[in-house]
């Protein structure tokens, strides 16, 4: 039986960059996000999904909208950001509650596709 070659994956609109920085303190955080665009097509609207560890919850988010608050989340561009060109950056972020929890989301996929975490 001949093995059946694995197709080697292109770079697409969902190629992406993702760099958490969290600040946390007694029972908040923020979470300041940028998405960088590392594929060769420029995306034309986005939705980045990320679990949220146990015991955060997002009270409010800036330059995308959250939902839901807790778990799994997708925060989805807004009128003004929704174009990321090849090799450009968005930047978002969101505040939260915690229970002592203050870990950071361990993947995050953009429209999809798995991003790269730096």
């Amino acid at each position: 039986m001949t093995p059946t070659p694995t197709p080697t994956p292109t770079p697409g609109t969902g190629a992406c960059r993702v760099t958490d920085t969290l600040n946390a303190w007694n029972s908040g955080l923020t979470s300041d996000i940028s998405i960088t665009n590392t594929g060769t097509a420029a995306i034309d609207g986005w939705s980045l999904v990320f679990t949220l560890p146990g015991g955060q919850t997002i009270t409010s988010g800036w330059n995308a909208t959250y939902s839901p608050t807790s778990g799994q989340v997708t925060a989805k561009n807004v009128s003004y950001n929704g174009a990321i060109a090849p090799n450009a950056s968005v930047s978002i972020g969101f505040q939260a509650t915690h229970t002592g929890n203050t870990g950071k989301p361990t993947s995050f996929t953009l429209n999809g596709a798995a991003c790269t975490i730096a």
